[in-house]
């Protein structure tokens, strides 16, 4: 059973206070990729250009979404212990170790032991003292990593990638500075009326969220969203293609306007949650028409991320 959301708590100082330290965690977003690409400013240095990439470990799907439009050769972000049998010397296997749960974990401790073990070449991101550091062998790559966050540590990889002539080019200071705009705009001191977090939140309140981006990047960070929000709320939401999006709004009726809400009961409906990062493409584009238009008819209201 969900308990009703009160908007008010979302201005309430003595509620903040209660979730400080994460709300502090999440402001200094921008500093930890800072820290992280300070740290992996040495280019990568690749013995070769490999046959394929193979990613593990926290944010390994962030990692494929940012390199697969690019990258010269095969790509495959890998969720299971150990490696796939054609994995071997001619190619490259990156790790991204850097918090607890990833430099400490057997399974990917597993993986970087087995990269080293069939001789293919590893870039592994963990701190330089960590247990998983000690499975790979002095000529892999090490991002030596200090915030254990791995979103910080995936960004400067990409950069390490780039770098490896395997990736698109990675601004590190472009992405600190858009994650500082974002802590800015949505701090939790800045009231409901200009804070765009906070209104996105009561938009969501008691709905079933639909999420869809029409680029590469916005499918993974809309993925990225719903398992959060099912992670932190328990509720159900759906990131998915636009047509599994569409069957879900042509099959939700329009709302009663004339329920009685105490009477009735309070229904959950979806709400459509569009992320546009304007790298679409034409039928990313004609998608997300489809989608507004489908969820204007069965009214179900619209929120765009751009």
């Amino acid at each position: 059973m969900f308990s009703e959301f009160d908007d008010t708590r979302l201005d309430d100082p003595q509620v903040l206070a209660t979730y400080d330290d994460r709300l502090r965690y999440l402001a200094m977003a921008g500093a930890r990729i800072r820290s992280e690409a300070l740290d992996a400013r040495v280019p990568a240095d690749l013995t070769m250009m490999p046959r394929g990439v193979i990613v593990a470990g926290a944010e390994a799907r962030l990692i494929r979404a940012v390199l697969e439009p690019v990258c010269p050769v095969p790509l495959i972000a890998w969720p299971l212990p150990g490696l796939p049998g054609w994995v071997g010397a001619l190619d490259l296997v990156v790790v991204i170790a850097s918090e607890p749960e990833g430099y400490q974990n057997p399974d990917l401790m597993a993986t970087a032991a087995e990269a080293t073990r069939r001789g293919a070449q590893v870039m592994l991101a963990a701190p330089e003292e960590s247990p998983i550091a000690q499975t790979i062998s002095g000529e892999d790559i090490q991002v030596f990593t200090r915030t254990t966050d791995p979103t910080a540590a995936a960004v400067a990889v990409l950069a390490q990638l780039h770098d490896a002539g395997l990736g698109p080019v990675v601004n590190t200071e472009n992405a600190a500075e858009a994650a500082d705009m974002v802590a800015e705009a949505c701090s939790p001191h800045r009231d409901l009326s200009s804070n765009p977090g906070k209104d996105l939140a009561c938009a969501l309140a008691d709905t079933d969220p639909l999420l869809w981006g029409g680029s590469v990047l916005a499918a993974r960070a809309s993925r990225r969203w719903a398992e959060a929000l099912r992670s932190v709320s328990g509720r159900h939401a759906l990131a998915t293609d636009a047509g599994g999006i569409l069957e879900v709004l042509r099959n939700t009726r329009p709302q009663n306007l004339f329920a009685d809400p105490f009477t009735d009961g309070q229904e959950r409906r979806p709400v459509l949650v569009v992320l546009d990062d304007e790298h679409s493409g034409d039928a990313g584009v004609r998608a997300g028409r489809t989608l507004r238009e489908a969820a204007a008819e069965s009214g179900v209201r619209v929120c765009e991320i751009s």
